[in-house]
């Protein structure tokens, strides 16, 4: 059946639109609280550490500058003695010094050799490199530029040098400016800020019988202090040490691990630097570099890295009581020249093996060491004269002074 109604169109209805896109939350604030926090968290030890470095380096910055004020009121030595409380000062002192010392520790590789056998059952030599590490203590002497006085035995053939300040910090970055043989004296460089520098003293003044004191890491036990008294000095030609030392001799004790530090005097003054004992632990006597040989051999050190010396290249001795007899020198004196190198100032001279000189530069002589130091410490190319005998001739001599060379194995 045909109808003529349209057929119905079912109504469409448009889907509706798609609602907004969301905005994605911001989240950077969120990251940020997180990576600041992390970055307090990792960084708050470095942080809290670095506090205590600054909080103890304050401390003993100001417990050094009040001792010194009260050093400078007690007044000199014999005020001290007046005082009756000699504590007060050893306190005062400790106080001063306390924040310059350092603790060195060194590492180094030292070849062991042995003998193994091999496939045929020969025994063949062998090496091995084995690592070494040593200790001793030191001196800061210039705040501004990180120099820190030690001894040369201390950081001989370190491969690896570590330096801890008295406030807690750990020093990697150390340069070895130079060191001196003879005098067993060798200048660190330290790349930190804020130091405490001690301040030099006059070893000359010096006299037997001053209170001293040492402070150094002896067997790694920081900043120990000992106290004692100036027993002797100008000792010089020890057993095993160079005749260009010249050491103050106390009773301070010192062992293993003091080597490096100050000896100061009863105003905290640095008069010497510990070097040395007597057998292989503490027995009454230490040795210390005096002051003022300290300051020169540093002063030489922190300019070209080594100490240039007067040279005659010559052995001398000092004659016996008898030899002076027979020579008729009784009264004057004089040193017999044992050994002459070849082609060194002594030989271009004219000096001879089996010469006596009896005077150097217009003065009488009478002791091989302390001629000794009078070469070392004349200017190299000075022109000297000297008076010496021959068999039964009297020779006057000039004689040019030359450089020490670094190989040298003739101490004069």
């Amino acid at each position: 059946m045909h109808s003529d109604e349209p057929t119905p169109f079912p109504y469409y209805q448009p889907a509706p639109p798609p609602p907004p896109p969301r905005s994605a939350p911001n989240r950077l604030p969120i990251l940020v609280v997180i990576l600041a926090a992390l970055v307090f968290v990792l960084l708050l030890p470095l942080g809290a550490e670095q506090f205590q470095y600054a909080v103890k380096r304050g401390e003993l910055r100001a417990q050094a500058e009040v001792a010194e004020e009260q050093l400078a009121k007690l007044g000199d030595k014999a005020s001290l003695v007046k005082l009756g409380d000699t504590s007060l000062a050893f306190t005062l002192v400790a106080q001063r010094i306390e924040g310059s010392v350092v603790h060195i520790n060194t590492e180094s590789v030292k070849i062991v050799r042995r003998e193994v056998e091999d496939e045929w059952g020969l025994r063949v030599p062998y090496g091995r490199g084995e690592r070494m590490r040593g200790q001793g203590s030191g001196v800061i002497v210039d705040a501004a530029n990180g120099y820190v006085v030690t001894n040369y035995h201390v950081v001989q053939d370190a491969a690896a040098l570590e330096v801890k300040l008295a406030d807690g910090r750990t020093i990697g970055d150390v340069r070895l400016v130079g060191y001196d043989v003879l005098t067993d004296m060798a200048v660190l460089k330290l790349q930190a800020d804020k130091l405490i520098a001690a301040e030099w003293g006059d070893s000359d003044k010096l006299k037997v019988g001053d209170w001293v004191l040492a402070i150094g890491n002896p067997y790694g036990l920081d900043r120990s202090l000992t106290v004692g008294v100036v027993s002797a000095k100008e000792r010089r030609g020890l057993a095993s040490r160079s005749p260009y030392q010249d050491f103050l001799q106390t009773d301070a004790a010192v062992n293993p691990g003091n080597s490096g530090g100050p000896l100061v005097d009863i105003t905290g003054k640095v008069v010497g630097i510990n070097t040395a004992i007597v057998g292989e632990a503490f027995r009454g006597i230490s040795f210390a570099i005096p002051s003022n040989t300290a300051k020169e051999v540093y002063a030489k050190l922190i300019e070209g890295g080594k100490v240039a010396r007067g040279w005659l290249g010559v052995g001398l001795d000092n004659l016996t009581a008898e030899q002076l007899k027979d020579a008729g020198l009784e009264k004057t004196g004089g040193l017999l020249v044992t050994r002459v190198i070849a082609n060194s100032p002594a030989a271009l001279g004219g000096l001879r093996p089996g010469d006596i000189i009896l005077q150097w530069d217009g003065k009488p002589v009478v002791d091989a060491m302390e001629l000794t130091l009078q070469i070392a410490k004349t200017t190299i190319g000075t022109k000297v004269e000297v008076i010496a005998l021959r068999g039964e001739s009297p020779l006057k001599l000039t004689i040019t002074i030359g450089q020490r060379p670094d190989d040298v194995n003739v101490r004069r």
